[in-house]
């Protein structure tokens, strides 16, 4: 995962968002969530600077400020502010050492996993907007392949990738697997993966 995937999951999830920004976002609740489409969009953005800010940050949290997308915006606004945070995201991981760390609460990520926390973030999120409107995204294989395989390591490889991603962010069942509700990342660099599922352990413990 890089900056280049991150750039065109932006352009990807954007172009979606347009082609259905003459929706009524501010009204429109997402089924089985607690905010509307312009909310859930408003949250893409403070997700993406805010994965910038902690990438860079290093280790420890910092919460020394409040960053907000206004959800109140104009949907040409809130999409316009998603590409444009996700380019300076693409930037920040481009410009980083590979050795940088980055606070997050599911474990000290890398560039490659604020990466693909983006592109998770973004795919996912914009599905919920085509729950919201009735119009289903589907983004292409490559994208939510690499964003599953680098968060994911213990999902499945013989199904679907997209439908998968959404299994493992809880969102979809898959058939012969358990439901992923309580769910998590794994963000640090892959090597450092354990083999389990956190989700797993974290229910077992």
């Amino acid at each position: 995962m890089d900056a280049a995937i991150v750039l065109r999951t932006a352009d990807e999830c954007g172009s979606y968002l347009r082609s259905v920004a003459d929706q009524k976002w501010a009204e429109t609740q997402i089924p089985g969530m607690d905010r509307t489409v312009a909310g859930i969009v408003a949250h893409i953005g403070d997700c993406l600077i805010w994965y910038a800010t902690d990438l860079v940050a290093g280790d420890r949290e910092l919460s020394t400020m409040e960053m907000r997308v206004r959800p109140e915006s104009d949907p040409d606004d809130l999409i316009a502010t998603v590409d444009a945070f996700a380019t300076v995201l693409a930037h920040v991981v481009a410009g980083i050492s590979p050795e940088a760390r980055g606070w997050h609460p599911d474990g000290r990520a890398d560039a490659t996993g604020f990466a693909a926390m983006a592109c998770d973030e973004m795919l996912v999120h914009t599905a919920d907007v085509g729950t919201g409107v009735h119009q289903p995204f589907v983004p292409c294989e490559e994208i939510a392949a690499a964003t599953l395989r680098r968060l994911f390591p213990w999902a499945p490889t013989d199904t679907d990738p997209w439908l998968t991603l959404l299994w493992a962010n809880g969102r979809a069942d898959l058939p012969g697997q358990e439901r992923q509700a309580g769910w998590k990342w794994h963000c640090a660099p892959l090597e450092e993966w354990d083999g389990t599922n956190p989700r797993s352990s974290a229910a077992a413990s």
